[in-house]
């Protein structure tokens, strides 16, 4: 088991927790109320810094009830955070663009994240030819 340290910078959210046998992602709130008109973009605070593990990342992510629920996108669409980014002051944010207009109240669950390795460092070897089938298309249909 990995330990994650972690600094609360509002009073108002609650404390993360990890449901054990539901899910491995972990639910962020926003940890201030936040207004929205449709069109306009807002970091939404999450009240919380973070000391990730050496040779991790976090991956944030909205849930899957966050644009149902807020009219809400996240603009960078995945965001990541590194192990670097650690210090007191290192609040994570959501970074949110509205579709329609919103509000969006502190603990307000709007994004998740989980814990990656790091990728492996690669070497490329370039080649004349793959000896694969040549599917053509794109996709997982092979149909442009």
């Amino acid at each position: 088991m990995e330990t994650i340290k972690i600094k609360y910078l509002s009073d108002e959210i609650e404390h993360l927790t990890y449901i054990e046998n539901k899910s491995d992602w972990i639910d962020l709130r926003a940890a201030k109320n936040i207004s929205l008109k449709a069109g306009e973009f807002k970091l939404i605070p999450l009240g919380v810094a973070m000391e990730l593990p050496k040779g991790y990342e976090a991956h944030i992510v909205p849930r899957s009830s966050t644009y149902k629920n807020f009219g809400l996108i996240q603009t960078n669409h995945t965001g990541i955070v590194d192990e670097s980014y650690s210090g007191d002051g290192d609040q994570w944010f959501f970074p949110a663009y509205a579709l329609r207009d919103t509000e969006i109240h502190v603990n307000d669950r709007i994004c998740q994240f989980r814990i990656f390795k790091h990728q492996p460092t690669i070497e490329f070897l370039e080649t004349d030819s793959l000896k694969n089938a040549n599917r053509g298309g794109i996709g997982s249909t092979g149909k442009a």
